[in-house]
Protein backbone atom coordinates (compact mmCIF):
# COMPACT_ATOMS: atom_id res chain seq x y z
CA UNK A 1 0.00 0.00 0.00
CA UNK A 2 1.40 3.24 -0.77
CA UNK A 3 1.23 6.90 0.90
CA UNK A 4 -1.61 7.74 -1.14
CA UNK A 5 -4.14 4.85 -0.53
CA UNK A 6 -4.36 5.84 2.67
CA UNK A 7 -7.64 7.85 2.95
CA UNK A 8 -6.86 9.54 6.41
CA UNK A 9 -3.91 10.94 4.48
CA UNK A 10 -6.01 12.31 1.34
CA UNK A 11 -8.31 13.93 3.81
CA UNK A 12 -5.78 15.60 5.45
CA UNK A 13 -4.28 17.19 2.00
CA UNK A 14 -7.43 18.07 0.85
CA UNK A 15 -7.89 20.00 4.50
CA UNK A 16 -4.38 21.79 4.29
CA UNK A 17 -5.48 23.20 0.91
CA UNK A 18 -9.48 24.24 1.86
CA UNK A 19 -7.20 25.92 4.90
CA UNK A 20 -5.09 27.69 2.36
CA UNK A 21 -7.52 28.97 0.08
CA UNK A 22 -9.37 30.82 3.16
CA UNK A 23 -6.41 31.91 4.59
CA UNK A 24 -5.28 33.66 1.24
CA UNK A 25 -7.91 36.06 1.31
CA UNK A 26 -7.10 37.73 4.86
CA UNK A 27 -5.58 40.86 5.37
CA UNK A 28 -2.31 41.20 6.42
CA UNK A 29 -2.84 41.61 10.05
CA UNK A 30 -4.77 38.53 9.85
CA UNK A 31 -2.64 36.19 7.81
CA UNK A 32 0.22 37.59 9.93
CA UNK A 33 -1.45 36.32 12.97
CA UNK A 34 -3.92 33.79 12.88
CA UNK A 35 -3.09 33.03 9.10
CA UNK A 36 0.33 31.38 9.32
CA UNK A 37 -0.88 29.73 12.32
CA UNK A 38 -4.05 27.63 11.22
CA UNK A 39 -2.18 26.92 7.54
CA UNK A 40 1.10 25.27 9.64
CA UNK A 41 -1.27 23.37 11.66
CA UNK A 42 -3.29 22.28 8.87
CA UNK A 43 -0.56 21.30 6.47
CA UNK A 44 0.91 19.23 9.66
CA UNK A 45 -2.01 16.88 9.98
CA UNK A 46 -0.91 15.63 6.43
CA UNK A 47 3.16 15.78 7.29
CA UNK A 48 2.77 14.20 10.20
CA UNK A 49 0.89 11.28 8.80
CA UNK A 50 3.61 11.21 6.26
CA UNK A 51 6.75 10.86 8.36
CA UNK A 52 4.85 8.21 10.32
CA UNK A 53 4.20 6.42 7.33
CA UNK A 54 7.68 6.26 6.23
CA UNK A 55 8.81 4.92 9.56
CA UNK A 56 9.98 1.28 9.97
CA UNK A 57 8.61 0.52 13.07
CA UNK A 58 5.05 0.87 14.16
CA UNK A 59 6.12 2.58 17.55
CA UNK A 60 7.39 5.74 15.38
CA UNK A 61 4.61 5.85 13.21
CA UNK A 62 2.42 5.51 16.17
CA UNK A 63 4.54 8.73 17.26
CA UNK A 64 3.64 10.88 13.95
CA UNK A 65 0.35 10.28 14.40
CA UNK A 66 -0.26 11.56 17.90
CA UNK A 67 1.53 14.68 16.32
CA UNK A 68 -1.01 14.75 13.62
CA UNK A 69 -3.72 14.25 15.98
CA UNK A 70 -2.21 17.16 17.87
CA UNK A 71 -2.11 19.45 14.79
CA UNK A 72 -5.69 18.71 14.03
CA UNK A 73 -6.78 19.96 17.29
CA UNK A 74 -4.88 22.79 17.01
CA UNK A 75 -6.27 23.91 13.49
CA UNK A 76 -9.83 23.35 15.44
CA UNK A 77 -8.77 25.94 18.20
CA UNK A 78 -7.11 28.56 15.10
CA UNK A 79 -10.61 28.37 12.93
CA UNK A 80 -12.39 28.71 15.93
CA UNK A 81 -10.79 32.09 16.79
CA UNK A 82 -11.19 32.94 12.70
CA UNK A 83 -14.67 32.58 13.20
CA UNK A 84 -15.05 34.62 16.43
CA UNK A 85 -12.96 37.48 14.99
CA UNK A 86 -15.14 37.23 12.09
CA UNK A 87 -12.60 36.15 9.34
CA UNK A 88 -14.68 33.08 8.34
CA UNK A 89 -18.52 32.70 7.80
CA UNK A 90 -20.62 30.30 9.83
CA UNK A 91 -20.84 28.12 7.24
CA UNK A 92 -17.24 27.96 6.31
CA UNK A 93 -16.48 27.63 10.09
CA UNK A 94 -19.20 24.58 10.59
CA UNK A 95 -18.14 22.76 7.42
CA UNK A 96 -14.33 22.77 7.71
CA UNK A 97 -14.77 21.72 11.68
CA UNK A 98 -17.27 19.09 10.42
CA UNK A 99 -14.18 17.69 8.15
CA UNK A 100 -12.11 18.11 11.38
CA UNK A 101 -14.18 15.92 13.70
CA UNK A 102 -14.66 13.21 10.67
CA UNK A 103 -10.66 13.15 10.24
CA UNK A 104 -10.07 12.84 13.93
CA UNK A 105 -12.37 9.44 14.03
CA UNK A 106 -10.61 8.32 11.07
CA UNK A 107 -7.07 9.17 12.66
CA UNK A 108 -8.28 7.48 15.98
CA UNK A 109 -9.12 4.20 14.19
CA UNK A 110 -5.80 4.40 12.51
CA UNK A 111 -4.22 4.69 15.55
CA UNK A 112 -5.94 2.10 17.02
CA UNK A 113 -4.75 -0.26 13.93
CA UNK A 114 -0.95 0.44 14.02
CA UNK A 115 -1.33 -0.09 17.75
CA UNK A 116 -2.61 -3.30 17.51
CA UNK A 117 0.88 -3.87 15.20
CA UNK A 118 3.00 -2.90 18.17
CA UNK A 119 1.38 -5.94 20.51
Amino acid sequence: MKLEDLEIYNLSMVLGEKVWSIVINWNYLAIDTIGKQVIRSADSVAANISEGYGRFHSKDTKNFLFYSRGSLSETKTWLTKAYNRNLIIKEEYLTIVSEINNIGVKLNNYIKVISRNIK
